[in-house]
């Protein structure tokens, strides 16, 4: 599975009986670099092993709870299909991995939790975003980030994967003629813009067509909502000129950007589709960013913000949290218990500790927060967390 939701995130969330093994490794896209990876998840592996058995399993136990990813040992075609980075999650009655547009750093993490905040740039409010690539024989869905697009394997039950049998009756291309301005608007690109166009042929045949091309965007709009519709990340379109406005037309999607991509996917590489798409969204990533820091600035040292993890922590459980800038690659280990709402921090983790940093980004998304994991040098306040609170 690659497309990571919040319907994932709540289910990695939850805690469960008995020890949860969270591991990360970067991975490549192409052969012969993928040779390694069988030999570094083996690696990790036996090092999880190794682990449990310290924390008191016996020898099989821990042999069989590490056993689902084996299969992967032999699989060529899981290792020629990489993206870059790889997660995976084990629990007694759980196994999900994600081959993921990010280059994590290798991490092995054992606790009676997941720990997902490597994940947090494919889930905050800084980096994300999705590509839809119509076309007559193809749509397609992208998932990216700033350093890369990977193309999410989309259900046909839920995202019909063909226009072709929508448009069967007639050739669209001859049909449908698309004028455009000879002219982009100002400021964008040649080749990177939604025009306003007029249809010519024969009024019968286009007008068909259309409804045909109506009704199937209708579906693939349906599709996509079954899978983005706990999403705020932006949305681009990529296709060809004519189909762009249609698509448009039946739209659900809260956050399609304005721009889209002219031209056909099937004639761009991933390389030119991540580097247009993510002209477009850059400065919505940005301007997002600096209102939110903006926001705390204002509003530093008063009861709308704080940076002390205690009060973070406390707020994001009860969903105060409005946005929130959370250092990356560092753990502040500690535990938080909800019934009498005491946050206790350790230096070095303990027996039953937990990542805060991790526990409060999750719970503000879970509750409908923006986060933006950020370098450490990055977070306002010169802190590890820092919050705007809704109230």
């Amino acid at each position: 599975m690659d497309l990571l939701t919040k319907n994932d995130l709540k289910m990695l969330m939850e805690r469960r009986e008995g020890p949860c093994v969270s591991i990360f490794m970067p991975t490549h896209r192409t052969w012969p670099e993928t040779q390694q990876e069988p030999i570094r998840l083996k690696n990790l592996l036996r090092t999880a092993e190794e682990y449990l058995i310290r924390e008191g399993l016996r020898a099989p136990e821990a042999r069989k709870f590490v056993e689902p990813p084996h299969v992967f040992f032999t699989d060529t075609s899981f290792w020629r299909s990489q993206s870059d980075g790889l997660a995976l999650f084990l629990s007694p009655h759980i196994f999900h991995y994600y081959r993921l547009p990010l280059k994590f750093k290798e991490l092995l993490v054992v606790t009676n939790r997941f720990n997902i905040k490597p994940l947090l740039p494919l889930l905050s409010s800084n980096g994300r975003f999705f590509i839809l690539a119509l076309s007559q024989n193809k749509i397609g869905l992208f998932q990216g980030t700033h350093y890369s697009i990977t193309e999410v394997d989309l259900d046909g039950d839920k995202v019909p994967p063909s226009i072709s049998e929508a448009l069967r009756f007639t050739d669209i291309e001859k049909q449908l003629q698309f004028h455009t301005r000879a002219t982009p608007f100002a400021g964008e690109s040649p080749g990177v813009t939604d025009r306003a166009g007029m249809f010519f042929g024969q009024r019968e045949d286009i007008d068909k067509a259309r409804k045909r091309i109506l009704e199937y965007f209708t579906k693939v709009d349906k599709g996509l909502h079954e899978l983005l519709r706990n999403e705020k990340a932006p949305l681009v379109l990529a296709g060809v000129d004519y189909l762009l406005p249609i698509y448009r037309e039946v739209n659900s999607y809260h956050y399609l950007m304005e721009k889209g991509i002219i031209g056909s996917p099937k004639e761009t590489s991933e390389k030119d589709l991540h580097k247009k798409s993510w002209d477009i969204v850059q400065s919505y990533f940005q301007q997002e960013r600096e209102d939110a820091a903006a926001k705390y600035k204002q509003f530093a040292n008063t009861e709308h913000t704080s940076h002390d993890i205690k009060d973070v922590v406390f707020a994001a459980y009860h969903g105060r949290i409005e946005s929130l800038f959370v250092a990356v690659e560092i753990q502040q280990w500690g535990r938080f218990n909800p019934d009498t709402n005491e946050v206790l921090l350790h230096q070095k983790e303990e027996a039953g500790d937990e990542d805060l940093l991790d526990f409060a980004a999750i719970h503000t998304l879970l509750n409908g927060g923006a986060v933006y994991a950020v370098e450490p040098e990055n977070v306002p306040a010169a802190s590890l967390v820092a919050a705007v609170f809704r109230y």
